[in-house]
């Protein structure tokens, strides 16, 4: 059975990857190097990699059911199923151990409706749903890691201490929204009962807000994966690779910069964060705020497709 797509059309590859054929070329590269493309024992595969590789991209870019998808690409949906579960993990992210000294990350959550109720619980909008905790870098906006799903109603402090994400970054600088108090986190500072704020605290939440703001436009262009939208998978199938395994045990992170933990007066001095300098602008080597450094590949292969899909306009990227 002939398919209708496959890699061999370069016109296919960028509406499924969001890659160039010659991105997509060096991804199919690091795959092979990794091993995905060894002769195993039993049948071989139907495909070859590259349309296997565009398969699982079509699968979590379009979220359509197996039995739509098989026929495009020719093959069975059993055999469509167990592409993605070969390839699948070989595409997650790893989360980076280590962080260069002065990388300022910021987290935050997002809600993915999912059908499974083992994981998911009705959340604020009235919907099965899970928590995903995901924390990017300031300066390449880049995803570096993203905790195991955790049930929808769980708040977002709680839910980055057992995702894993608040031990896979350590002592590392964090920006954070006010959903993260007493976390040693950088948020925004709390108007005190009765007052208003000061000069420089009203100028630090100002700034505050928009360096965070860069997360909320990660999150548009994931949310582009329709998978991001209404995700079916079950069981270990919706978690990625490294989120399988409980990760090493961490110091406890410090207490950087956090404002008003204790909820009581405002601190007279002004944290020691400086966003006009720091995290306002992109690195010096980027002409781009999205671009990675030269010689770098992206923590996750399919991210260079999220930067070269362009952003909605109301995310104002």
């Amino acid at each position: 059975m002939a398919g209708v797509i496959t890699a061999s059309e370069p016109s296919w590859i960028s509406p499924f990857t969001g890659l160039g054929p010659r991105d997509f070329q060096k991804l199919i590269t690091m795959l092979r190097r990794e091993g995905a493309d060894t002769v195993r024992r039993g049948r071989p595969w139907s495909l070859p990699l590259e349309d296997r590789v565009l398969l699982v991209a079509a699968y979590w870019r379009t979220n359509l059911t197996l039995r739509q998808l098989a026929p495009l690409f020719g093959v069975s949906k059993s055999a469509a199923g167990r592409i993605i579960d070969h390839v699948g993990p070989l595409l997650a992210l790893n989360p980076r151990r280590r962080f260069r000294k002065g990388t300022v990350l910021i987290v935050n959550g997002t809600l993915v409706p999912t059908r499974d109720h083992t994981i998911a619980a009705q959340s604020k909008k009235y919907r099965y749903s899970a928590n995903h905790q995901v924390v990017i870098d300031t300066h390449t906006r880049l995803v570096v890691v993203a905790g195991k799903p955790m049930p929808g109603n769980r708040n977002d402090c709680k839910a980055r201490e057992e995702s894993g994400a608040k031990a896979a970054v350590g002592r590392t600088t964090t920006i954070a929204d006010g959903g993260y108090p007493g976390d040693g986190l950088v948020i925004p500072q709390r108007r005190p009962r009765g007052g208003e704020l000061i000069k420089w605290q009203a100028e630090h939440n100002r700034e505050h807000k928009q360096v965070r703001a860069r997360v909320e436009h990660v999150f548009a262009r994931m949310k582009t994966w329709k998978i991001l939208r209404d995700c079916r998978l079950k069981g270990r199938r919706r978690r990625p690779r490294h989120a399988r395994h409980r990760p090493p045990p961490q110091p406890p992170p410090g207490r950087v910069g956090e404002a008003n933990p204790g909820g009581g007066s405002p601190s007279p001095d002004p944290p020691e964060i400086n966003y006009g300098t720091t995290l306002r602008y992109s690195t010096p080597w980027s002409p781009h705020p999205t671009q990675p450094p030269p010689g770098s590949w992206a923590a996750s292969p399919l991210q260079q497709g999220h930067r070269s899909t362009p952003c909605s306009a109301k995310a104002k990227c």
